[in-house]
């Protein structure tokens, strides 16, 4: 299967026919930005993944600083790390991982995610640290005959958060569901309490649209949860400013190969 970009737009090519994508049956792998051959990037290495055999970690999309990778079997070992984050279970709240807790942190877990044609998760990887991801962000609960979904992005890295790791991630993954699903809406929460998470939205061009009074529970109290919404021309409006993506030059005439 081969994606192309040109200047930050995605170009979907072919897909297997009847075979589900690394994202759910409805999804094809794209990249919103091309990695230029000289980036040492490419195809990022296939690892061991279990009873599976190897599974490619294929590059989705990149920006100047980091990029978006396929989640794969091999990543249940980060997850594992993330899901008993007390630090990020406060402040994020992820249902991603909350639901890997579910699971009992059993395999099975990425099957249901893989094969699950409402959601999309690809792994948030530092252009410097090729090695590992530093947290995960994901469109879920996607309409794509309304256009809209919600968007979850988790930064488990601290030090990735404080360098504005989680802005530039949901951006990427913005401009991917407008330009490979057609999206016209996304949606994100923020506890009220969590400065980082809302600022992080504001600063995507989010605006706010509403409260959930009181609805989560924490250190012994109730918690207003705030709601934002950004809509296609909005998302257009930041990608025309966003310094964090790769030049034109960069994104030009050659494609990667997924296949």
């Amino acid at each position: 299967m081969i994606a192309e970009a040109r200047e930050g737009r995605v170009t979907l090519g072919m897909q297997e026919p009847g075979r589900p994508s690394a994202f759910g049956p409805r999804v094809r792998v794209s990249a919103a930005q091309r990695v230029p051959d000289d980036a040492g990037l490419g195809p990022a290495p296939a690892r061991p993944s279990g009873t599976g055999g190897p599974a490619p970690e294929v590059i989705v999309t990149a920006g100047r600083r980091i990029y978006l990778r396929t989640f794969t079997r091999d990543d249940l070992r980060h997850l594992d790390a993330w899901a008993d984050d007390p630090y990020l279970e406060r402040m994020v709240g992820s249902e991603f991982l909350s639901l890997y807790r579910a699971y009992e942190k059993d395999a099975s877990f990425y099957d249901a995610v893989l094969n699950d044609p409402t959601q999309i998760a690809l792994m948030v990887v530092l252009r410097e640290d090729p090695t590992r991801p530093v947290g995960l962000v994901r469109l879920m609960n996607i309409h794509q005959a309304e256009g809209y979904a919600g968007i979850e992005t988790i930064i488990a890295d601290h030090n990735a958060s404080r360098r504005g790791v989680g802005v530039q991630a949901s951006r990427l993954m913005a401009y991917y569901g407008v330009d490979a699903i057609g999206l016209r809406r996304l949606e994100a929460k923020a506890y009220e309490y969590n400065p980082l998470s809302i600022n992080t939205l504001k600063r995507n061009g989010f605006t706010q649209e509403g409260v959930l009074r009181k609805a989560a529970y924490r250190d012994g109290r109730y918690w207003d949860i705030i709601v934002f919404g950004i809509l296609q021309d909005e998302i257009e409006e930041q990608r025309r400013k966003d310094k964090y993506l790769l030049p034109p030059e960069d994104a030009e005439g050659n494609a990667l190969d997924a296949s």
